[in-house]
């Protein structure tokens, strides 16, 4: 018979690291949750969340280049719709860090002096649809430029579950990442080896996907090195962990995957 917790649905998520250069390695910025939140209430985490169905929308797709919904489908390994999930990823960062990925109508980079806080304001408050910001603002989605090449499905258990797809893109010059205040509560840029001693001394919670990014980027000097390796990777794993009960609490097990 079928537990509770596994008959959970399983919705379909996208986050996105955004890197820069520091002076010790690279840099990722990391969000803390609202602990008001029902999913890793407090944690810290790259920006991203659910796809929604405006993400797959025809019309949505008409603001993308580089990548149409066929070649991301196939790098996902899913029959269609795998535009939406590099389209989430942008939707969130920007919602959730003030960062948008976006190209001008030329595809060049937006300016550094760009201020798009009244459109994130509006997105957040359900007012706008990134679809409207693109061509209000003449803006492209440049989807080839983000790369993908992480799957997490959160185990049985927790209260939601996620089959999330990670991706990575280097942080464009000029704009300010900074939490949104709801879902997010702070923000920081950290370098992974610094935010990985920080959650080993129980000063920045987080969940064990973000974790395991965090050791990847480690093990890099700069931005390129990164983006050069993942851009190498060409068949993704789902990562499937299991809760095995430890004392009180539990542990998590993982099935398979690249970076562990």
């Amino acid at each position: 018979m079928t537990s509770p917790e596994e008959q959970v649905a399983i919705r379909d998520a996208a986050t996105v690291v955004i890197l820069r250069d520091g002076p010790g390695g690279p840099e990722t910025f990391m969000l803390r949750r609202n602990r008001r939140t029902v999913f890793g209430p407090g944690a810290h985490v790259f920006p991203g969340g659910a796809v929604d169905r405006a993400d797959a929308a025809a019309d949505m797709l008409a603001c993308c280049d580089g990548l149409d919904d066929a070649g991301a489908s196939a790098q996902l390994g899913i029959p269609a719709g795998g535009a939406a999930f590099w389209i989430a990823a942008i939707r969130e960062c920007f919602e959730e860090a003030g960062v948008l990925l976006a190209t001008d109508d030329q595809g060049q980079p937006l300016p550094p002096d760009i201020d798009l806080s009244a459109e994130r304001a509006a997105l957040n408050a359900g007012e706008t649809s990134l679809r409207d910001i693109c061509h209000e603002r003449g803006l492209r989605l440049p989807l080839d430029r983000i790369v993908y090449y992480n799957h997490w499905i959160t185990p049985p258990g927790e209260p939601r579950r996620f089959s999330t797809r990670f991706f990575a893109c280097p942080a464009p010059a000029g704009q300010a990442a900074v939490h949104d205040g709801q879902e997010t509560v702070a923000g920081r840029w950290l370098q992974a080896a610094e935010a990985l001693d920080l959650h080993a001394r129980g000063e920045l919670p987080m969940m064990p996907p973000t974790v395991l990014q965090l050791r990847f980027l480690a093990e890099y000097a700069d931005v390129d090195g990164v983006m050069s390796v993942l851009r190498g990777i060409r068949d993704v794993p789902a990562v499937s962990p299991s809760l095995e009960r430890d004392g009180d609490g539990f542990r998590v097990l993982l099935s398979t995957g690249r970076h562990d």
